[in-house]
């Protein structure tokens, strides 16, 4: 829509605005008259209505373009926090622990999540959340939320146990993509295990590296849509992804980046920047996700990990991978021994 456009529209708007509309409109197509004994409100007619409508609306998608257009590609300044009184609430106390470890050099920050699965329910919100804030498409997910048995009948339970890349210490995934690609795949300062979507690209770099991975937390990125069987190619499936520092936009029949490699959890990395804590951690119903930085000695995951000691589980962490993802459990032994 150009800018001569809007401003016909804009300027239709206030034209309507002056005619001072009454709260109250009656719809009726006869003339304004009495109804049960009491005046009526003046008669605006069905086709001077959506006139109305259509202006509006209009007008409303011109300042959204507008604004879109203008809008920078950096995050800028950091939105003020809402006021800490009295006991904080959990995500806001992350929040502003995020915001303080930005602060820091990026070599002295330390990213982990901490997962309670005594109060996870599985409902997977923080799927749909994941999914909904990356942009994913079919086959790609950056969270899972599957489930352990533990117990014999009739003293059974499930254990939901969320789960995606757990941003190992010592990645095996790393070595297994850069000898098939290399520079694919490497080891930020802040424990993030980043991705170049540029070099990571073929089934043979993806293979390796989803091989080499314990915790199945690789996808690769075919091009598929939801709408492809549809004639009808929905927004939603063209909205921008900010993986890795960057603005993606998939296209159909565009084999460009992404689409073509090998996708994987960032830990919100975009959202971090902004001072936000990942989305599955704002998501979660159950405030059964924590994030923080682990080298603040006060932050809230540092204080789970201290109050539950002799109930924290690193997943296959007897495989030498040493990852940033910690649960806690009731029975850690019973939990672990699936995961082995």
């Amino acid at each position: 829509m150009s800018a001569e456009d809007r401003d016909d529209n804009l300027t239709k708007v206030a034209r309507v605005r002056r005619r001072q509309v009454p709260p109250t409109v009656s719809l009726r197509d006869d003339p304004p008259g009495e109804q049960d004994g009491e005046p009526s409100a003046p008669a605006m007619s069905r086709r001077e209505l959506l006139e109305l409508g259509a202006v509006v609306g209009a007008a409303f998608l011109a300042g959204a373009e507008a604004a879109a257009e203008a809008a920078p590609a950096s995050t800028g300044p950091l939105a003020p926090m809402p006021a800490l009184g009295g006991a904080p609430d959990e995500i806001l106390r992350m929040q502003a622990e995020v915001r303080r470890a930005l602060q820091k050099p990026v070599e002295q920050r330390s990213w982990i999540m901490v997962i309670d699965t005594r109060k996870c329910t599985g409902c997977q919100a923080c799927v749909v959340a994941c999914a909904t804030e990356n942009v994913l498409p079919p086959g790609v997910t950056y969270r899972s939320v599957p489930e352990v048995e533990n117990g014999d009948y009739p003293r059974v339970k499930r254990i939901p146990m969320p789960t995606q890349c757990m941003q190992c210490d010592k990645p095996p995934c790393v070595a297994a993509a850069n000898a098939v690609a290399p520079g694919s795949m490497t080891k930020r300062p802040d424990g993030i295990v980043a991705v170049d979507y540029a070099r990571f690209r073929g089934k043979s770099a993806f293979r390796a590296a989803a091989k080499a991975c314990p915790y199945r937390g690789l996808y690769y990125d075919d091009g598929k849509f939801y709408t492809q069987p549809t004639p009808a190619f929905q927004p939603y499936e063209r909205a921008v992804s900010h993986d890795w520092g960057r603005r993606w936009l998939r296209e159909r029949y565009n084999t460009g980046a992404p689409v073509g490699g090998g996708r994987k959890c960032h830990f919100c990395l975009h959202r971090l920047e902004a001072g936000m804590v990942p989305v599955c951690v704002s998501t979660c119903i159950g405030r059964a996700v924590y994030f923080g930085d682990k080298n603040d000695s006060h932050s809230l995951v540092n204080e789970l990990l201290t109050k539950n000691a002799g109930q924290v589980v690193r997943i296959r962490d007897n495989r030498g991978t040493e990852p940033r993802v910690y649960y806690l459990c009731d029975d850690p032994q019973e939990s672990n021994k699936y995961h082995d």
